[in-house]
């Protein structure tokens, strides 16, 4: 990093006088402390991003794509998840699920904040090593690896890994004898957004011939992972897989493994988060001593509010209503981003993102004020591609008139949107995200 962290993180603002619309304070001008609101802050610094942006553009004039979907991320959202995280999961330390969104911000400023890092694939393993994070911060969370892959761990010295059956430990054994392995048990995730152990995880029943045909290997098991399922909200599901682990754990003591870390994987969302730690906390702590190591990999828990999408509107198609006398005409609205862009969460996680107005000709910010018309218009959202199924909002009721080129934003969208972009009809699948951070403790670490 830089000196200043804004001139790394707004570089595409060349003017120094806007490094305080995007740095948050802890005081004021006169040198009196202030009370510290983040996210009152983070609301004010996003408003001020969003607007300085639009304003920079005339769709009626700009180049060809300056009017591209672009993202506005709170480093102080993330810092604020971070630090709720170390309250009520105190012992349990987070490895972040780098396929949630492996923006390079995200990841540089968690490593800072002392988090491991739960990689899946060889890109996502050398993007964490190339930041300087020692090997021994990652584990490889993939049951069932690549060949290849597991050749490059054992190079990189990456021995922190998965596996649930037989055949994987055989090509451990082939490849990477010296691994430190994970048992990933099944668990009850019938609860969750996006359930994995149709897909991963050894079921009960056979766990303890794994150990066995492991220790026939000569490998070396150190430990249990699980994982309740994506966006889980049972706090039972943890409660029985930490009962199922500890099983685990005992069996494997017996056949001579010094099992020492337990790894709890994600499932964790910020909605239901300080529930679900309080009977994982628990757990835990019922289950295993003190000298038993936690890992977890949360993922959305981190990201997911820190994001926000800003697109616009491109096109509108008037529907007359031909059938209710004195009836109200309707609209498709049609935005630079879809489901095969940054709206990939609709398919592949089950979202349903919340449209809101951010400019139009007759409300210039509709980021903090909002208007007081009483009769909503009727509006269906699309997104830019030929397939039908591009569709971000089937209806939407709005007291705005929305036209083209106006603004839309949407929250909550930095969690499996542009790690799942594709470039499909040829858009593009990279758009600028623009940084702020309304944490000041956040800004420090970056600086150093």
């Amino acid at each position: 990093m830089g000196s200043c962290v804004t001139d790394t993180l707004y570089s595409n603002f060349a003017n120094p006088s806007l490094k305080r619309d995007y740095c948050s304070l802890s005081g004021s001008d006169s040198g009196v402390e202030s009370v510290h609101d983040g996210a009152k802050l983070a609301r004010e610094l996003i408003g001020n991003a969003l607007q300085k942006h639009i304003q920079s553009i005339d769709t009626d004039e700009c180049e060809a794509g300056a009017e591209d979907a672009f993202f506005v991320a709170d480093l102080g959202d993330v810092y604020r998840q971070h630090m709720r995280w170390k309250a009520h999961l105190p012992r349990i330390t987070p490895h972040y699920a780098v396929k949630c969104n492996p923006d390079p911000r995200i990841l540089e400023l968690l490593a800072k904040m002392g988090a491991g890092f739960d990689c899946a694939s060889k890109t996502e393993i050398e993007q964490v090593l190339a930041m300087g994070i020692d090997a021994s911060r990652i584990i490889y969370a993939q049951p069932c690896k690549t060949k290849s892959y597991l050749r490059f761990t054992a190079k990189q010295g990456v021995s922190q890994m998965t596996f649930d059956n037989v055949d994987e430990l055989y090509k451990i054994k082939e490849l990477f004898p010296a691994a430190q392995l994970f048992l990933r048990i099944s668990t009850d995730d019938s609860a969750s957004l996006c359930r994995l152990s149709q897909k991963f995880g050894a079921a009960m029943d056979v766990t303890e011939g794994l150990l066995k045909t492991a220790k026939q290997l000569e490998l070396n098991i150190v430990g249990v992972a699980f994982h309740v399922g994506s966006g889980a909200s049972d706090p039972g599901a943890f409660r029985q897989a930490v009962r199922d682990a500890r099983t685990v754990f005992d069996k494997g003591a017996e056949l001579g493994f010094n099992m020492h870390t337990l790894d709890c994987g994600g499932g964790f969302v910020s909605e239901t988060f300080d529930e679900m730690a309080a009977v994982l906390a628990e757990t835990v702590d019922k289950h295993f001593p003190p000298h038993v190591r936690i890992i977890a990999e949360p993922g959305r828990y981190y990201t997911s509010s820190a994001f926000t999408l800003a697109c616009n509107v491109i096109a509108r198609r008037t529907v007359e209503d031909k059938v209710t006398p004195g009836g109200n005409n309707s609209y498709m609205l049609y935005m630079n981003d879809g489901v095969y862009g940054n709206f990939s969460s609709i398919i592949f996680d089950h979202q349903h993102p919340i449209p809101r107005v951010l400019n139009t000709q007759a409300k210039q910010d509709g980021y903090r004020y909002s208007l007081s018309r009483d009769d909503a218009i009727t509006y269906s959202i699309w997104g830019p591609t030929c397939d039908g199924i591009d569709c971000i909002a089937q209806q939407w009721q709005s007291k705005d008139t929305v036209d083209v080129g106006d603004w839309l934003y949407f929250e909550d969208m930095g969690a499996y949107t542009k790690c799942s972009a594709t470039r499909f009809n040829g858009f593009t699948d990279k758009h600028e995200t623009i940084y702020v951070c309304s944490e000041p403790d956040a800004v420090a670490l970056l600086k150093e």
